[in-house]
């Protein structure tokens, strides 16, 4: 899929990073969350740094964090600037997330004595029950692992990984991930080995899948790893500017997921994996570039979404309903008929 590669990594020269301050961090904020399975407040930090290695080399087709990546590598000086600056809006919350845009482990993106110093310092705060970073599987080794989780002592260590499906094609094909499934699981056994708990980020309708086809993938992957994570978090697809999504968006050729499908994937997951914790981050608030249904729904269907994701109830979603939703049955319907006869005739013209 070398073409695929090329042309991902060609889209983005057509962005131009601007000048951003390395001493600030991208984002910082506090949110509603699940800590340790009740309802808490998370305190969430963006650290700006030079940006996932692996978008450098190519990158993921839906991915644009690499708009609001520095020009060059962050040093450890800089990051840890960021961090000081954030926690000064940091109020006591249990959970602190960090992100990069990239992986928190990747040495090149973060320094090793940066991502000692971070840790140190999140778990030497009382009010701090859980810290949570994130990383391609590639960055999890144990000697590191094992180092960050002796540092983290008695907090609640997590680390997420963007796995966003369990399907090699489809993160081959579609995503263009740089890796496959048997790299997740050896990260996940290594993070198992440490006591380190695992969330698993999953996407909700990749470029080039049906939406059919979209539900069923969430679907089948949440099978393949309820077993191995003990969070799953489900991102559906939004249109970032300067990648392949929005180029196919612009041409009429990708339209993200309908919410009715993201709240087929939730139930659907939940009644599969029972007790595992199950979230899903919504970008995009209904607009055009992200998940949405009609003008009249997207926002109530939106707002079940988010209380789902604390309560983990199903039965949130009871009662939810519009003329739209009737659209997209109509439209799983079409597209499964429209497959099954492609097949038909792709067996008959083999005979």
């Amino acid at each position: 899929m070398k073409e695929l590669q090329e042309f991902v990594k060609s889209l983005k020269s057509k962005g131009s990073k601007r000048n951003f301050d390395p001493h600030l961090p991208a984002r910082a904020w506090s949110e509603d969350d699940l800590v340790l399975g009740r309802k808490s407040r998370a305190f969430v930090i963006v650290l700006r740094t030079g940006g996932c290695r692996w978008s450098k080399v190519s990158g993921c087709t839906m991915c644009g964090y690499f708009n609001e990546s520095l020009s060059r590598d962050a040093t450890k000086e800089e990051l840890l600037s960021q961090l000081k600056n954030a926690l000064s809006k940091y109020n006591g919350e249990e959970c602190i997330k960090i992100f990069t845009s990239g992986s928190f482990l990747d040495s090149i993106e973060v320094p090793e004595e940066a991502q000692i110093e971070i840790i140190e310092r999140l778990a030497k705060k009382e009010t701090v029950k859980k810290i949570s970073v994130e990383s391609r599987p590639e960055f999890v080794k144990s000697d590191r692992i094992r180092k960050l989780r002796e540092i983290a002592k008695s907090k609640v260590f997590e680390i997420g990984i963007g796995l966003e499906s369990a399907n090699d094609h489809v993160l081959e094909r579609c995503i263009n991930k740089g890796f496959r499934f048997e790299d997740y699981k050896r990260a996940v056994s290594i993070l198992r080995e440490e006591d380190v708990k695992i969330k698993t980020y999953v996407l909700i309708k990749p470029p080039f899948l049906k939406e059919f086809e979209a539900i069923k993938d969430s679907i089948e992957t949440v099978k393949k790893i309820r077993e191995l994570t003990d969070v799953i978090s489900f991102n559906p697809v939004s249109v970032h500017k300067n990648t392949l999504v929005e180029y196919l968006w612009r041409n009429g050729e990708y339209r993200p997921p309908w919410l009715w499908s993201v709240v087929e994937v939730l139930k659907k997951s939940k009644e599969i994996a029972g007790n595992l914790e199950i979230k899903c981050d919504v970008t995009g608030r209904g607009g055009k570039r992200g998940a949405h249904n009609c003008s009249k729904c997207s926002n109530k269907v939106l707002d079940a979404i988010a209380r789902f994701s604390i309560e983990q109830d199903v039965n949130i979603f009871d009662g939810l309903n519009c003329e739209c939703r009737e659209m997209w049955k109509e439209l799983l319907d079409l597209e499964q008929f429209s497959y099954s006869q492609l097949v038909v005739d792709y067996d008959n013209r083999k005979r």
